[in-house]
């Protein structure tokens, strides 16, 4: 067998491929490793429509149905942190190939758990090979592209994130209304077959390199640390703030996680090269991956929930809303990822934000009775913006290290993307339990005797239901029951429209990092910094 035959068959360098393959071998990797990040992209949203029929499986509420995506964010933000690592001891194809059978694995367990625990179980096995796979991914398309279209890279890279994202819960949706919410674990599995035959073929093979030790007290302290923020911010509003229970949560929380920064600062192995930091730009380029994962992975749980719980469409349709804003943004992101080469990375940055703030300022006014079309439209300015923000916030942090440190430097910017899209959710949940119960007794304290409009509303639901034959006896207290769903029903919404515009905040902050990143890049601070 020739020397190509056997590149094409097993794998060997990367430069024998690039060799064997010449100009097409970029487009086949980034098919290869796209393919892969899209299964753990589907997978982190592809839940979220199925939210309300899990909690009516199992009769729990939205406080823990919510692990089932936190759990997996959680675990991803940590584990990818690993990846570096494992990479440099067993090599990209090993480590790719693993990953996916381990994420493969988790999938069969969500599918046949026989109860909530196991579910988030098996979205922890997804979530940690997902977290090995992200940084990988990123990482071979900066290797198998050329630094003059780097953008373009970040451009693809986006356009996985941004497809999967918007598919998943219209596909999520379909799979429910047609046959089972646990069946939807199972639908990436197809293309990580596809993924993992075409990583034996076109991704470097060598043997294992580095006998560098992995920081593993690093990794359980900064573990411990997520699972005790997580897990604090998902039980305060029940537990109560100032309870043991919470604040011993919160206190290990803090002890763990400044072990982890002195484990990091002093430790001869580490897992995250904190002295990039020093590099303002690359500061201010994470920043925004920061503010970017608190407000996108938030609005993304957010919009198909508000779809059947509110406006009271089923699972395919509420997932359908975030479908033509996906599509929308795989048109535009060839052009937004040259956009990224040839215009200063900030400016991208500050057109993302802005779009996708007041889209969902916009939002905070739907109700009910508020056209499908309408949220939808508001959706797709939303993800233009995102659009535009996500090559341009990929490129700000890797072009401000030195080519050595690309691998430090990506798992960074994932690492703070996904820590906040699992604080975001953790966060939103409660905002919108707290909020709600709030809008229910302030509505409810307005509901007496003395109201008008109270009394106007009782007194012709009691009439229609004499009309409908209803007994007397049973006439006021449906009619209570029925003003009771009401006050409930305006809470809820009331609730999800705070929720939009504490995104938009958010989202608002992130102009604050994008302003330090023009400022120092204007004066030329940088890799020096390093």
């Amino acid at each position: 067998m020739a020397k190509a035959e056997i590149a094409a068959s097993s794998g060997t360098s990367l430069e024998d491929l690039r060799e064997r393959y010449g100009a097409a071998y970029p487009w086949l990797v980034a098919v290869t490793v796209l393919s892969a990040f899209s299964t753990a992209v589907l997978t982190s949203s592809i839940v979220n429509v199925a939210v309300p029929d899990v909690m009516g499986a199992f009769g729990v509420g939205q406080d823990q149905v919510q692990f089932i995506a936190t759990a997996f964010f959680a675990t991803m933000t940590t584990s990818l942190l690993i990846s570096p690592w494992t990479v440099e001891k067993f090599g990209v194809q090993l480590t790719f190939s693993v990953s996916l059978v381990l994420f493969a694995f988790g999938s069969m367990i969500s599918t046949f758990s026989p109860n909530l625990p196991a579910i988030i179980f098996g979205r922890v096995v997804q979530g940690f090979a997902s977290g090995v796979l992200q940084p990988l991914v990123m990482m071979s398309l900066v290797q198998a592209f050329p630094p003059e279209r780097r953008g373009l890279a970040m451009g693809l890279f986006s356009l996985g994130i941004v497809c999967a994202h918007g598919v998943g819960p219209y596909l999520g949706g379909l799979t429910i209304d047609a046959y089972n919410w646990r069946l939807i674990f199972l639908l990436p599995l197809p293309i990580v077959v596809f993924a993992f035959v075409m990583g034996l073929l076109f991704l470097p093979r060598r043997a294992a390199g580095t006998d560098a030790p992995f920081d593993w007290m690093g990794f359980l302290l900064l573990s411990v640390s997520i699972f005790c923020m997580m897990t604090a911010i998902a039980n305060g509003q029940r537990d109560g703030w100032l309870s043991n229970t919470i604040l011993l949560t919160s206190l290990v929380f803090l002890v763990s996680g400044a072990g982890f920064i002195l484990s990091q600062l002093y430790g001869k192995a580490r897992i995250m090269e904190l002295p990039l930091f020093r590099n303002i730009p690359f500061a201010a380029a994470i920043a925004v991956s920061l503010v970017y994962g608190l407000a996108n992975f938030s609005a993304i749980y957010l919009y198909p929930i508000f779809g059947q719980l509110v406006q009271e469409y089923t699972p395919s349709a509420a997932g359908f809303l975030i479908l033509p804003g996906a599509m929308f943004a795989v048109l535009i992101l060839p052009f937004t990822g040259q956009f990224a080469d040839k215009v200063p990375v900030q400016f991208g940055i500050a057109i993302g934000i802005s779009l996708f703030g007041v889209s969902n300022i916009i939002l905070a006014s739907s109700d009910i009775s508020t056209m499908f079309w309408v949220v939808a439209a508001l959706i797709v300015m939303g993800r233009i913006g995102l659009a535009f923000m996500t090559p341009s916030m990929m490129s700000a942090s890797l072009s401000t290290v030195p080519p050595e440190k690309l691998g430090e430097a990506s798992a960074i910017v994932n690492f703070m993307m996904l820590f906040g899209g699992a604080i975001g959710i953790n966060a939103l949940v409660v905002l919108l339990d707290r909020r709600t119960q709030l809008h229910s007794e302030a509505l409810t304290s307005t509901q007496t005797s003395a109201n008008p409009a109270t009394r106007e509303l009782l007194d012709n639901v009691t009439r229609l239901l004499g009309e409908e034959g209803f007994a007397e006896a049973l006439r006021s207290p449906v009619a209570l029951n029925y003003l009771g769903d009401m006050v409930h029903a305006q809470a809820n919404t009331l609730g999800f429209q705070d929720g939009f515009i504490a995104i938009a905040v958010v989202a608002f902050l992130g102009l604050v990092p994008a302003a330090i990143l023009h400022y120092t890049t204007r004066r030329g601070l940088g890799r020096d910094n390093v």
